[in-house]
This record gives structure tokens, C-alpha cells and sequence, in this order.
């Protein structure tokens, strides 16, 4: 990645004033480690009339894919590959915008001791990046910078110079030309910028990312006429931090137009006084969402497969029209703690007749789970290796056959919505993938065609519609429960 800053001067203002401003000397060639590899600022003109300063960045791919690594991202076969092939060494992304931010952090503060007076100074300027992504053409990418008091010269490079019929890439080769901004100013720009352009971070962003934006898009963001696009990109399109941050740009907005301190005007109400609900825990939607699936199916007799510690167990016992409830497990440990949760020592013998705990491997075929009306893997099937899903779907499917199946496993698309998720990790340790939305009904499309049930699916949590909802279900019943009957 190559980045390069230019400006002009005179006698009295020199342009090596570029080296107090940027704190790097220009007679040196300076190397900086970064998160994703070494950043050098070298300086390949300078004199009283013109001083260039260059920033490049060498990626180190290893590291970049070690800081994200995690197990089964989708489980997409071209996902490994991906990670090393890319355009990440070469195209201006986050990762330079990150380099901007650590090699010249107090020149994006305005801060210069040696000459206190030159960050308040504009300047002529000039910015070149020989290579950037541009998710929206070059279009957008002066739609972003013009209204910031740039020039914008925007050159779309071809797919394949040898075959101008294949069209444009979406890169652009950039010149940015001002002569009314700071030097502080223009990098703000730049850090902001850069990965809106790309729309995409390679790095989790959390909220923090807030604060970056709204620091970095003082005094310039609040107006800009790109600052819905500017803020959900430079966000992941996170919509809770979205709308974080256009509340305080708003605040902003409205303190400059009435001359006062954000603080004098965001003060209605108490810190103490917020009474805002908790949101349901993802957890107990989708118990709620699974109880309902059974009662609309008709079931009375239910196979709880993978029950774990016995939560769903406990919520179908609440409700009479459960006949017979039974968990299963392969762990005698989750299996003893179900039993203390449900209290099988203390229940009543009515009561107990209703509910049994088993051991039992949902690999393997097992006589004791046939002739029950539903069965219910919940969170169960990302816990297995892929090359074993066959002999669950057979031991379920094939084997047990009950009427109704529900299946719920998470939706990896909706992982990039949640806060405390490093990127590139699944929801637990233990998952040994996580499906896209596509690749569930791929899969769910094809066990239903093998074993002659009708499927349909249905959202659990809140449906984002960018990336689905968190949790997705699918709700499988037999195709000729008639045939199904006189069989047995």
C-alpha cells in the first residue's frame, strides 16, 4: 500500500515545514511497526519549494490472518484461500487508515511543538494513492472528498489493460489537489475516508469505533451531505452504532447552530433515571420460538436431542399438552446438571412421569427414539465435525423418524452485529462451523429430499435485513404422514 502527501512553498513558509508537521525527519527513512506489518515513511523530494513525504505499508499476510483467525467461518471452501489471496498488500484499505492513525497520530491532532504555529496553517496539498478500492466509482469518491475543498481527479483502472472489453475494476487511481486545508485536516480526511471507499474493516469494530469517528470527523462530518453513507460504512453497516453515532452528530449539529456545549443541550434527562428495558436474551427467543413451533405442530411426545443442561426441557413442562418429554445427551455431566435444574429428586410423581433424561450419541442409531411426534436439535449440529452430519442425519431422519424436526443453528452473516465478537470468530469454542442462511437451506433443502419431509424456515431473534436474524430455524415435517402411519 503507498500513499504519498505533497506541498509547495516559499522562502518564508518552506514546504520541509512538511517534516515538523508529520514529526519525520525529511533527511530519514523511518520504519514503524503496525498490527498488520511495518509502515516506512521516507521523504523522496524535499526542498523549500516542494517536499513530498511517502507512506508505505508492508502487510504481513501471516499476521493478518492470525489475528483473525477462528473456526468455520461459513465453512466456505474458498474462505482459507481467500485469506492469503487478496488485494491487501497492494489497495488502500483500513489497514492503511490504521498505519495513518499510528505513524502520524499527533500531526492528526494538530499538534507540533517545534512550531506551534504551522498546524492552524492551510497549505497547498496535494495526495496521491496509486491504488484504492472504490465500492460506488468515482462517482462516490468525489461525492465523499469535493464537498471537504478538494479537487478530485478519479481514474478508473481497467480490468485487463489487454482487454478494454472486460470494463473497469473498482479501483481508481486517486490525486487529491487543495490549497485551503491543514495538513491535520486532510488526514483526518484520509483516515475516515479510505475504508468507507473499501466498505470494509479488517479488524472487529466495536464501539469504540464511535469515538474514532467522531473525533476524527470533527468539525467536517457533522455537515457533510455523505454522512449517513460516510457513517453506516465507516461502521460495518452495524446499525446500533450507526445510530449511535448520527445521535451524536445530530447533538453536534444543533450545539454549533445555537452556540452552546453538547453537555447544555443533552441534559434532559438523569443518567440515573433511564429506565429502559433489558432486550430478551437471544436464548429465551428462541426457547419461545421453538415451544410455539411445537404446540402449532400438534406434538405430544418430544425427543429434546442435545439437551445440554436441560433449559427447553424445563419450558415444555410448563405446558400440559406435553405429554412426554425426553432429553438427550452424550454428556453424563450436562445430564446430572439437568436433572438438579428440573429438581427429578423433588418433582411429583404425576409430574415425573412426564419427563425422562437419557444417554445416547446422536451419531448412532437408537431404538429408543422412534415413534415420538417431534424432535428438537437445537444449537446441536454446529457442535459436530461436518463428516459426521451424515450419521446424525441418518440416526434422526432415517432412523428415528419422528413427525415434526426442528433444527436451529446460528447464522454467521448476523455475527458481524455483535459487539463483544472478534472478527473472524464464531459464538463458541466449540462450534466447528457456522452456516450463511444459503448454505442451512442448502443443506436442510437436501436432508428433507433424502428422507421425505417438507421444509420451511423462519427467522428467530430480530431479522436484520442486511444479514438475517441471528438464530435461523428450520421446521421439518414428514411429506405422507398417512403412508408414515400404515408403515408403522
Amino acid at each position: 500500500m503507498f500513499l504519498t502527501i505533497t506541498t509547495t512553498g516559499t522562502p518564508e513558509r518552506p514546504a520541509t515545514d512538511l517534516g515538523f508537521l508529520l514529526h519525520k525527519h525529511p533527511d530519514k527513512a523511518q520504519a514503524f511497526s503496525t498490527s498488520y506489518g511495518k509502515a516506512h515513511v521516507l521523504y523522496p523530494e524535499a526542498d523549500a519549494q516542494r517536499c513530498t513525504a511517502a507512506l508505505l505499508l508492508e502487510v504481513d499476510a501471516v499476521a493478518l490472518v492470525r489475528r483473525g483467525k477462528g473456526k468455520g467461518r461459513g465453512g466456505a471452501p474458498d474462505a482459507a484461500l481467500a485469506q492469503y489471496v487478496n488485494d491487501r498488500p497492494y489497495a488502500a484499505s483500513s489497514l492503511l487508515a490504521v498505519a495513518l492513525s499510528a505513524v502520524f497520530s499527533s500531526a492528526m491532532r494538530g499538534v507540533c511543538a517545534a512550531k506551534p504555529e504551522l498546524p492552524a496553517q492551510s497549505r497547498t496539498l496535494r495526495v496521491e494513492v496509486p491504488a484504492l478500492p472504490a465500492r460506488g466509482g468515482s462517482d462516490l469518491v468525489r461525492r465523499l472528498f469535493e464537498p471537504l475543498g478538494w479537487t478530485v481527479t478519479a481514474e478508473p483502472v481497467a480490468l485487463d489493460a489487454e482487454f478494454p472489453q472486460w470494463g473497469d475494476s473498482r479501483y481508481v487511481r486517486l490525486v487529491l489537489e487543495a490549497d485551503t486545508l491543514t495538513v491535520a485536516e486532510a488526514l483526518r480526511h484520509l483516515y475516515v475516508l479510505l475504508p468507507v471507499l473499501d466498505d470494509a474493516k479488517h479488524y472487529w469494530v466495536s464501539s469504540d469505533e464511535v469515538d474514532k469517528l467522531l473525533r476524527a470527523g470533527e468539525g467536517w462530518l457533522p455537515d457533510h451531505p455523505e454522512q449517513k453513507l460516510i457513517t453506516s460504512r465507516y461502521l460495518s453497516r452495524r446499525w446500533s452504532l450507526t445510530r449511535q453515532a448520527m445521535e451524536r452528530l445530530e447533538l453536534v449539529r444543533l450545539a454549533e447552530a445555537d452556540d452552546s456545549a453538547v453537555e447544555e443541550i443533552d441534559n434532559a434527562v438523569e443518567a440515573e433515571a433511564e429506565t429502559e428495558d433489558k432486550p430478551t436474551p437471544l436464548a429465551v427467543q428462541r426457547r419461545e420460538a421453538i415451544v410455539a413451533a411445537l404446540q402449532a405442530s400438534g406434538a405430544a411426545r418430544v425427543l429434546d436431542l442435545g439437551c445440554g443442561q436441560g433449559q427447553l426441557v424445563q419450558a415444555l413442562l410448563k405446558d400440559p399438552r406435553f405429554t412426554e418429554i425426553v432429553g438427550v445427551d452424550v454428556s453424563m455431566r450436562a445430564l446430572t446438571i439437568a436433572s438438579r435444574r428440573l429438581k427429578l429428586d423433588r418433582m411429583g410423581e404425576r409430574q415425573a412421569s412426564r419427563v425422562k433424561l437419557i444417554q445416547g450419541s446422536l451419531a448412532y442409531t437408537d431404538t429408543r427414539l422412534k415413534g415420538y411426534d417431534a424432535a428438537v436439535l437445537s444449537e446441536v449440529i454446529e457442535h459436530l465435525d461436518l463428516p459426521r452430519l451424515p450419521a446424525l442425519e441418518y440416526a434422526v431422519f432415517g432412523a428415528a423418524r419422528p413427525r415434526t424436526v426442528l433444527v436451529t443453528t446460528p447464522n454467521v452473516e448476523y455475527n458481524v452485529r455483535w459487539e463483544t465478537l472478534p472478527a473472524g470468530h464464531v459464538r463458541h469454542g466449540d462450534h466447528r462451523f457456522e452456516w450463511t442462511r444459503e448454505e442451512f437451506r442448502t443443506w436442510a433443502d437436501a436432508v428433507a429430499a433424502r428422507h421425505g419431509y417438507d421444509v420451511a424456515y423462519a427467522p428467530v431473534g430480530p431479522d436484520d435485513p442486511e444479514v438475517g436474524p441471528p438464530t435461523q430455524m428450520a421446521l421439518f415435517t414428514i411429506s405422507n404422514p398417512e403412508k408414515e402411519a400404515k408403515a408403522a
